[in-house]
Parts: structure tokens; sequence; C-alpha cells
């Protein structure tokens, strides 16, 4: 695995290794130094039966993959949880900025969605915690624009924040990863 850079951005679709990549990361920081610690930033919510039991696998899992590693839920202030936890010695992994896009963008309750300045606006906020935080960040997401064109209005303003988010995040970065098949490629690697 490459070496670890100031900040990255892995990207891919469902179940192509982006959280596991994200966590091999965290293992090799915690692994260099008895100092490093490493912290998740979790931005899913449990919005129903299967979501409370795919976030409990994921908790278990990842305690058994990193057990180093603690975990900050945040489904909302991304930037801000980012630069409260972020410190020299200290990884973040942020999973995932799909979540916290639908998070943003499609929540539960309708009335309380943000409109397109204000999700730009988070974005920007974010990219700026991205490129101030003292420590390594490792942000992960989906790569959701290599499908057909979705159907409803709603879900392609989604389908564009997102996409204009990512472009955003992986210019604030120096790696970029795209995951396929539990596989990374390079798609950005600048020191």
């Amino acid at each position: 695995m490459a070496d670890l850079v100031r900040r990255e951005f892995i990207l891919g679709g469902q179940r192509s290794g982006k959280s596991r990549r994200a966590e091999a990361l965290a293992c090799q920081w915690l692994e260099r130094s008895p100092d490093h610690r490493a912290v998740l930033i979790a931005t899913g919510q449990a919005w129903d039966i299967e979501m409370r039991e795919r976030i409990a696998r994921h908790q278990r899992d990842r305690a058994e993959r990193v057990p180093g590693m603690t975990t900050v839920e945040e489904p909302l202030a991304l930037a801000e949880a980012l630069r409260r936890v972020s410190e020299a010695k200290t990884l973040v992994v942020v999973d995932c900025l799909t979540l916290w896009m639908t998070n943003l963008l499609l929540p539960t309750d309708a009335a309380k969605a943000l409109d397109e300045t204000a999700v730009i606006a988070a974005g920007h906020a974010l990219c700026e915690a991205i490129t101030a935080a003292p420590g390594a960040v490792v942000l992960v997401g989906n790569e959701i624009g290599l499908g057909v064109i979705p159907l409803g209005r709603e879900v392609r303003q989604f389908v564009d924040a997102l996409g204009r988010l990512n472009q955003s995040v992986a210019a604030a970065c120096e790696r970029v990863t795209l995951m396929a098949a539990g596989l990374p490629l390079t798609l950005k690697d600048q020191p």
C-alpha cells in the first residue's frame, strides 16, 4: 500500500473497497507511532431498521479491523467536526461524503433540506477544513456519475451536487484513489 499523504480522497462504487482502504491507511498510521491517533467521522444516520443493522455491523467490523480508532458521529456539521478533531498526530477518516450529501439534500424531513446555495457553501467549508487540517485526512465517497441519467429532479440535483463536491474535494487532496473490485487506481498523486 502506498505511503500516507496528508490528504487522500477515496472514491468508488458500492462495495468497491473504499472503507477497507481507509481503514488500512488508519492501521498504517497507528502503527507508525505510539503517539498517533485515528478518528473516524461517521456521517450515516439510522433512518430505518436495515440502516441501524448496517451501522452496527460496520461498527463491529471496524472495531475488529482498527481497534485503536475512535468514532465521532456527525451527519451534518462535517466541516466543524473535522476542525474539532484534527490534530497534528491524528489521522481523521471521513466516511462517507455521499451519506453526508444525502443528509443535506434528502433528509427524512424534507423541510430541512438545504438549497443549492447552502449545499455549495457547506462543500466549500468542508474543503477549507480539509486544507487547514493540521493532521492527515482520508475521505471516502461514492462515484455515482458513471451510470444512466437518473429520473426525477431531486435525484438529478443530488447527482450533480455530489459530482461538484467530489471535484472540489479531489482538488483539495494530494492523492485521489478510485477503488474497483477492491483494487486501488491512483487518479492523482502529488507530493
